[in-house]
């Protein structure tokens, strides 16, 4: 029986946001893990109808486990977000907050797609010392899309921002009148992988694929049918305008409105002594396997140990919500967390 408590906090730029504590019976032996979602989703993300989710198996090797709720959770009202805030603010607040209610000197991280930019531009501008391991799934440093994302992003973007200041795949059921069900028709119209039209609307707003975020095979109908419908929401097309900048330049880079972060986070060496494990999906039409592969390289300059596993039949958050991942992927990531084999491509 798992337990859950939710534990709030605050950033110094004046939002209120919160972690979910998840406790097993079993004692916890291990250091506290923060799980930290990617863009229009939420915390709840890890947690999808399958028998063992990442937070189960994570409990049950006697981890403590802490699912952040960011800026960018729906969870919260809408805001115009960017990754430099969440970067400065939100991921920092977090850290300090599990370090102060456990006692614990020393965190773990899991952080996926936007959460593992965010988080990876706090650890590599020296703002979370306290995280010690690291595993980033889909991209981190490294932003390669394929070239409908990136013609999407480059001539897409500025038209819809004209219109618009999120993009929602919920609308899929219930498209507010005007821009949004215009959206939606042609989303559908274009889209025939599966019903349901969620599924479809986030395949066009996250990634290029037919879908772009799993693999149906490997999702369960109550995952794809109820799950997904429920999990996705707003996100901001000021987040878009960033990653736009971000993909054109190959890597990370800032906007340059919050002090104190790297323009360009790829022009010095990171200033964080955490491992890294680098997972990304093979079929990822997201982000391209090859980011992480690039930064698996860029970090190995610095240190010797870090790892990157590219998962054969996997997409983007199949890794995740996949009704096999439990067995594929989790043993896997738990295995990283203890130190893993060294280190390398397996």
């Amino acid at each position: 029986m798992l337990t859950e408590r939710v534990v709030p906090f605050s950033t110094e730029d004046g939002h209120t946001l919160n972690l979910v504590n998840v406790r097993g019976e079993r004692e916890r032996t291990r250091e506290p893990v923060i799980l930290v979602h990617g863009a229009g989703v939420r915390g709840n993300i890890f947690r999808a109808p399958v028998p063992t989710t990442i937070v189960d198996a994570l409990v049950d090797d006697g981890y403590d486990v802490w699912m952040e709720n960011w800026r960018g959770s729906i969870d919260f009202e809408p805001n115009a977000w960017t990754l430099d805030q969440a970067a400065k603010y939100d991921h920092p607040a977090a850290v300090r907050t599990v370090v102060e209610d456990t006692g614990q000197d020393k965190v773990k991280a899991i952080i996926h797609c936007q959460g593992s930019t965010s988080f990876s531009m706090s650890a590599m501008a020296g703002l979370v010392p306290q995280v010690d391991t690291i595993i980033t799934n889909a991209v981190s440093l490294h932003t390669i899309v394929p070239p409908w994302s990136k013609a999407k992003l480059q001539y897409a973007m500025p038209v819809v921002n004209r219109f618009l200041r999120y993009l929602n795949p919920a609308w899929g059921d219930t498209p507010p009148p005007g821009a949004p069900k215009l959206l939606t028709l042609f989303v559908r119209a274009t889209h025939h992988e599966c019903d349901n039209t969620v599924c479809k609307l986030v395949s066009f707003t996250y990634g290029s694929g037919f879908p772009a975020l799993w693999q149906h095979e490997n999702l369960d109908d109550d995952t794809h049918d109820e799950f997904v419908r429920r999990e996705f929401g707003n996100v901001p097309l000021s987040f878009f305008r960033q990653i736009a900048r971000c993909v054109r330049r190959g890597n990370l880079v800032s906007t340059g409105e919050v002090p104190g972060l790297p323009e360009d986070y790829a022009a010095q060496p990171p200033q964080t002594d955490a491992r890294w494990v680098f997972f990304a999906g093979e079929k990822n039409r997201c982000f391209l396997p090859e980011s992480q592969g690039r930064s698996y390289d860029w970090f190995s300059r610095y240190r010797g140990d870090h790892s990157l596993h590219i998962v054969p039949g996997y997409s983007h958050l199949d890794l995740f919500m996949g009704r096999s991942a439990a067995r594929d992927v989790f043993p896997l990531m738990i295995k990283e967390l203890g130190g893993g084999d060294g280190g390398g491509k397996p």
